[in-house]
């Protein structure tokens, strides 16, 4: 049980710091609200659980090998990324009240979380040294894989409900939520380029 209790607070501090996916979520919650951030969180949750999904059947050295040949999926999410940046930051600023949910936040965040490989393989690394053989059920992979994932979520879904306090903020400087929402977009493109092994 001190390995899932170590590797839930290894987890928190690891999604106190910002990266592609907290940039993406923080966006989507500025942008559209909470309920939009926590379907990314969930979408990212989804996508991170891909990439578990490999980790334990053992992909994870054959993805290693196979980063590089499709290195090219990255690289459209980074130009993705940028380009919804762009285009919020050149946004006219809009009503917040009458803005809706755009229904493709949750694929994007699917999408961009499992082509992270920066992610795959620290998930290779960070992960095993969890697992306790011996330990059945407590040290299982999967148990492992379900906590880790179940603080990310959480984490993930605090993340969505700060920036939706933000959002209430920026409700009086339309335009300023506009550059906000379209930096962190391209933050999240940035950090996506920069995902290497």
């Amino acid at each position: 049980m001190a390995n899932l209790v170590a590797l839930a607070i290894a987890t928190a501090i690891l999604v106190m710091i910002p990266g592609p996916n907290v940039a993406l979520i923080v966006a989507n919650s500025i942008r559209y609200g909470f309920r939009a951030g926590a379907r990314t969180a969930l979408g990212v949750a989804i996508g991170n659980a891909v990439q578990l999904l490999l980790v334990v059947v053992g992909m994870a050295a054959v993805i290693q090998y196979a980063a590089e040949a499709l290195s090219w999926i990255r690289w459209a999410g980074v130009a993705y990324l940028v380009y919804l940046g762009i285009r919020t930051w050149n946004e006219p600023a809009d009503d917040l009240s009458a803005v809706k949910a755009a229904p493709a936040v949750f694929w994007r965040a699917v999408t961009i979380a499992a082509i992270n490989p920066k992610t795959l393989l620290f998930i290779a690394a960070f992960l095993p040294q969890f697992v306790i053989i011996d330990a059945g059920l407590v040290g299982h992979p999967a148990t492992v894989a379900a906590v880790f994932l179940g603080v990310l979520l959480t984490g993930d879904v605090a993340w969505a409900l700060m920036a939706n306090s933000a959002r209430r903020l920026l409700d009086r400087f339309a335009t300023a939520r506009n550059r906000i929402t379209g930096a962190f977009l391209v933050a999240a493109g940035v950090g996506l380029a920069l995902s290497r092994r």
